[in-house]
């Protein structure tokens, strides 16, 4: 048990700087389930939303990682639903995503929504709430190029990696613009549709940890997806405290539904105004009790967070257990998730300049992990977790 604790935490940081570091094309191979006959590779939804949200392995399931390495057969797929949300773009009924599709739905994942409305309307020239074709190409290259992974791709260009379409060309044109390409995209349809987008990755992020399709999750796999984006520098002390929900009862048999992890997804969205509220009462008060989140979260941001929630919050983020919220960790660690998965504009155009340094210099240590070798990679994985293991 202590071994594929110790495998899952080491292969949780490959994917995660894998992520954050690799080119596109890597990341879509590494999470991609699926080789058609002739080479190219597809994504479930499930898929994408791994190669988006750094998630862990449900702790019931015998997983040890999410992704596979080239060359190596992909690792047990867990079952999850189908998406009826992937389907309604799904032309051929397959239900996979390709490599350009892929590259559509990363850009408007990436992209808040009120820069993304404000970039939409700038295109509809005579103000009419819609938009054409060609116009709309130019809107989602421009999107692209404040993206990282949108940015950083090679149209596919990788050796062995095959693609079907030039990224270009991909997306979901057809289902905004009909065969021809001559029918018109209204605001209203776009907008619906990117909300939609988002509460499907919820969706199927909440399907990943309830593997077993319980309708419910555990207190741990929720206190997971909590901690899963925290800086690497901290992940490893917010694990510990998640192993330690086994030694309470309550948190251990606590059960957590999709409409509790919806509304604290909802809670994300809306950490501005929470992280106002919060700080200024710990300003005025020093402490922050269960009540006074509670209270922040209703009041402010208008989202009811149950006591459960508020339990597994307080047990990860509590970190000297006197009842009271370290909100620096909290928000901390919940802010890179928001920054990670929907980036501000200059939050990604650093990442651009950081991108372009570790293309031209010499690799740190680091970074090594994410980006060895091709050939050696697989082996190189293998080796470090049973070396360590073994310690």
């Amino acid at each position: 048990m202590r071994e594929k604790a110790y495998r899952r935490r080491v292969f949780f940081n490959y994917e995660k700087r894998l992520r954050l570091r690799s080119p596109p094309e890597k990341v879509f191979e590494y999470f991609a389930s699926h080789r058609h006959h002739h080479g190219e590779m597809f994504m479930t939804p499930a898929d994408l939303m791994r190669a988006v949200v750094p998630v862990f392995p449900p702790s019931d399931s015998h997983i040890i990682r999410e992704g596979f390495l080239r060359g190596e057969r992909p690792p047990a797929e867990l079952d999850c639903d189908a998406s009826q949300f992937f389907m309604l773009f799904d032309t051929n009924g397959d239900g996979l995503i390709s490599f350009p599709e892929y590259i559509f739905f990363v850009t408007l994942l990436s992209i808040p929504e009120p820069n993304f409305s404000a970039t939409f309307k700038m295109f509809d020239l005579d103000s009419n709430g819609k938009i054409e074709r060609e116009e709309f190409k130019k809107v989602m290259q421009l999107m692209r190029s404040h993206n990282r992974q949108g940015s950083a791709h090679r149209d596919g260009l990788r050796p062995g990696f095959i693609v079907g379409d030039s990224v270009e060309n991909g997306g979901l044109v057809e289902y905004f613009f009909g065969k021809d390409g001559k029918s018109s995209l209204q605001y209203e349809k776009f907008v619906k549709f990117l909300k939609d987008l988002h509460h499907e990755i919820i969706r199927l992020e909440f399907a990943h940890y309830d593997y077993k399709s319980c309708g419910t999750i555990s207190a741990r796999d929720f206190a997971l997806s909590m901690v899963a984006a925290a800086d690497m520098g901290l992940i490893s002390k917010f694990l510990d405290r998640v192993d330690e929900l086994s030694d309470n009862p309550h948190l251990r048999d606590m059960q957590i539904t999709f409409e509790e992890f919806k509304a604290f997804a909802e809670l994300r969205k809306k950490l501005y105004p929470l992280a106002l509220a919060i700080f200024s009462y710990g300003k005025v008060n020093g402490l922050l009790t269960k009540d006074d989140f509670q209270r922040a979260a209703s009041h402010v941001c208008d989202v009811v967070v149950t006591e459960n929630m508020v339990d597994v919050v307080f047990h990860v983020f509590d970190a000297n257990r006197d009842g009271n919220l370290s909100i620096d960790e909290f928000l901390g660690a919940v802010q890179r998730r928001e920054r990670d998965i929907v980036a501000h504009i200059l939050d990604m155009v650093d990442q651009r300049e950081r991108e372009r340094e570790r293309l031209f210099q010499p690799l740190k240590m680091d970074v090594v992990f994410a980006e060895v070798d091709e050939e050696v990679e697989g082996c190189f994985c293998r080796e470090l977790v049973e070396k360590q293991a073994s310690v």
